[in-house]
């Protein structure tokens, strides 16, 4: 193989050449794209609800999945809507630079402003050309493109054959049925490029800037970390690295309303019941302020002021025990009428400290959701799913019978405080006409304002825990325009595969060439084919002279032609005259060659031998030997020279040569006649080794006639030549 690689040293070097001045131009001219990255830590939820993974041992699964549920929810469609909504993206500016098209992104020449009323073409290139300062003409060509209602995000209407080319002045509102826009020079762009040169414009579509944007790679930095790593691809890296800190911005803006929820529907829980108390606690508070002017009361006794007090403490609990029965009453009603209760107001948020409640709302909430994650990355069929939704069945069968049962005891609490009101009450009855009045306004008022005092307490606490909120995420490293990475054309990739596919080139076209080749090309391909022995083989000529024994005794070919001749030896073993025949079944295979070098070593060996150029039809041997053919078996055939005139001598000691003689009109006949026989019993009893050089046997049947005459029949097999 090395040799053969070698002998075509010329084809690695121009495939090599070829394959990297085609990276050169590849990686010079290929649009590039860059990879922008951020990361963000996720933190692990705190639910202190029991779980029986717990007992498993399978409690660390419970990060991986709300890691998962969190990649799930950054990869989501509405997260990339949501943040795409907020980002200048539906205009696109490009220019035509050569080979390569540029993308402007801030750095515009023209910027354009569309009305988002009227509905505009979208996705079809808008070309752009410059006629003066003030004049502009836009071209648009296309078979087919679709308006879109940028107000509405939905498609309107679908136009074919689309045909503009009009002038239009810069910086005013220019209107066609296919856009509505206005087109301003930007006094900011400072000109690199001729920027009046195919540039064009499209607007996109915010379901397409989706499809665009959304494809990021979200992937943990290892296995055991909950640092997401967050990749964007694009060719452009301003744009990813906006988009990939707005995406950041609005999943950690998610968490946060998903967190505030709680505090949020609190207070306008809350506030509804205040709008409601304060009406009554200003007409309470009036009516007392009127009755003590008029009956100009300041005080009252110490036996009254007791009861004043043991009845303010009382009207207190009962406010704050109406207040809780209220929310019970809600909160059953809220879970009787909404399947998704994840905007529900806590207990704990209004002062109900009863700690099953709690747990039980907590883990509703939770299961919720965890249930609303879990559908970002898979469906409602999924096992998981269905497990949550029989849990969250369970839970708010638990908590309405705890709430039934919270109500009930609610109400025996609340009639306590009545009765107890009531015995205080009657004491009243033994205070003049004016105090007993009085206390009736004193305790309207004292109840309504220790609801009112209660809920702007809670309403406080609420409005606190919301802005003391902070996201459960949070942001390691932002994209920056200074962190990124060209990721393609990768030049030194480019050219290292470059490289390797211009060395594959050759080396497959030479193993093809090979084994599409049906020639002979190595000793296993003769023995795979034939049972007959293989006498020897001679290495590829390379001298000058064709009678390699004779003048090249010590070389490596004339040594593999003694060892044919001792292979010979042994298969006539035996005999001591022996009339050897060289034959093929192509022209050009080498059988002259072989003919006139085995004639040679065995000349050498100190016996008698001749060569006979049996190939009448082409005869060769006289110009290796320089010799005359003028005299030969043709000759001879037809009478005109005896066998002794027939017979030459060669400059081979011991070797003899008979010529083919002039080419006659039908050799085969004349090898066939009586006189072939005749020749060779004569040059048997002359010589001891008869060396017959044959015509191709596939072409004609000359080497067939003389066939039955040879002791040792020789087919020459030539590499890479035979088939």
């Amino acid at each position: 193989l090395l040799i053969r690689f070698l002998s075509h040293w010329y084809l690695f070097v121009i495939t090599s050449v070829l394959a990297i001045i085609c990276a050169y131009f590849y990686t010079k001219y290929s649009t590039p794209q860059y990879e922008v990255s951020a990361t963000v830590l996720i933190e692990q939820d705190k639910n202190s609800s029991f779980d029986p993974q717990d007992l498993l041992g399978l409690g660390m699964m419970q990060g991986k999945k709300n890691l998962e549920n969190e990649v799930g929810i950054m990869k989501s469609h509405t997260l990339s809507k949501r943040a795409l909504q907020k980002l200048d993206f539906f205009t696109s500016y490009y220019q035509i630079d050569g080979f390569l098209t540029k993308e402007f992104y801030q750095n515009s020449p023209y910027i354009v402003s569309f009305d988002s009323q009227f509905p505009q073409l979208i996705g079809i290139p808008i070309n752009l050309t410059k006629i003066s300062g003030s004049t502009y003409k836009l071209t648009i060509e296309s078979d087919k493109g679709y308006l879109h209602n940028f107000s509405e995000d939905r498609g309107v209407e679908t136009k074919t054959n689309i045909n503009l080319s009009k002038e239009y002045k810069f910086g005013e509102w220019v209107q066609s049925e296919y856009f509505r826009l206005k087109i301003t020079i930007n006094p900011d762009y400072i000109a690199t490029i001729d920027e009046f040169k195919d540039f064009y414009f499209h607007f996109n579509s915010l379901e397409s800037l989706v499809a665009q944007f959304s494809k990021a790679t979200i992937e943990p930095i290892n296995r055991t970390s909950t640092i997401a790593r967050i990749t964007h691809k694009s060719t452009n890296v301003y744009k990813s690295v906006n988009y990939l800190n707005q995406l950041i911005k609005e999943y950690l803006e998610r968490g946060l309303e998903k967190k505030n929820e709680v505090a949020i529907n609190t207070i306008e829980f809350i506030t509804r019941e205040l709008h409601g108390i304060s009406d009554s606690l200003l007409v309470a508070e009036n009516n007392l302020q009127e009755f003590r002017s008029s009956n100009q009361i300041m005080d009252v006794e110490f036996q009254a002021q007791q009861i004043l007090e043991q009845l303010k403490e009382l009207e207190s609990d009962k406010a704050v025990l109406m207040v809780k029965s209220k929310y019970y009453t809600n909160l059953s009603s809220y879970l009787k009428e909404k399947e998704n209760v994840t905007d529900i107001v806590v207990p704990s948020s209004i002062g109900i400290d009863d700690p099953l409640l709690n747990q039980l709302v907590a883990e509703l909430t939770f299961r919720l959701n965890e249930r609303s994650e879990l559908l970002f990355s898979s469906t409602e069929k999924n096992p998981m799913v269905l497990s949550l939704d029989q849990q969250i069945r369970n839970t708010k069968k638990a908590l309405f019978e705890n709430i039934n049962n919270i109500i009930n005891t609610s109400n025996i609490a609340i009639n306590d405080v009545n009765n107890r009101i009531e015995r205080i009450t009657s004491r009243i009855d033994h205070l003049p006409n004016t105090q007993r009045q009085l206390f009736n306004y004193e305790r309207t008022f004292k109840l309504n304002d220790a609801m009112y005092t209660f809920l702007l307490q809670k309403l406080s606490e609420a409005q606190i825990t919301r802005a003391s909120n902070r996201p459960d995420n949070e942001v390691i490293d932002r994209a920056s325009i200074n962190r990124y990475s060209q990721i393609y054309p990768n030049g030194k990739l480019n050219y290292m595969f470059a490289f390797i596919i211009g060395i594959l080139i050759p080396v497959i076209y030479l193993f093809a060439k090979d084994y599409l080749n049906d020639k002979i090309i190595e000793r296993k391909d003769v023995e795979d084919i034939t049972k007959l022995p293989i006498v020897g083989h001679t290495l590829h000529n390379d001298k000058e002279t064709e009678l390699i024994v004779a003048n090249a005794p010590k070389s490596s070919i004339a040594e593999s032609f003694r060892s044919i001749r001792t292979n010979i030896q042994f298969l006539a073993r035996g005999k001591e005259k022996q009339l050897i025949m060289v034959t093929s079944d192509m022209a050009s295979a080498g059988k002259t060659f072989v003919s006139m070098n085995l004639g040679s070593v065995f000349a050498q060996y100190e016996k008698k031998a001749v060569l006979l150029g049996f190939d009448l039809r082409k005869p060769r041997i006289y110009q290796d030997f320089n010799l005359s053919n003028e005299m030969g078996l043709s000759t001879y055939y037809i009478d005109k020279n005896n066998i002794d005139e027939i017979i030459q001598k060669s400059s081979v000691d011991n070797l003899d040569i008979i010529m083919a003689g002039p080419i006659p009109p039908n050799p085969a006949e004349l090898i066939a006649s009586s006189k072939t026989i005749e020749l060779l019993n004569e040059l048997k009893k002359r010589y001891d080794y008869i060396i017959v050089d044959t015509p191709p046997l596939g072409l004609v049947t000359d080497a067939f006639l003389l066939m039955e005459y040879a002791d040792v029949n020789l087919f020459i097999v030539r590499q890479n030549h035979t088939v």
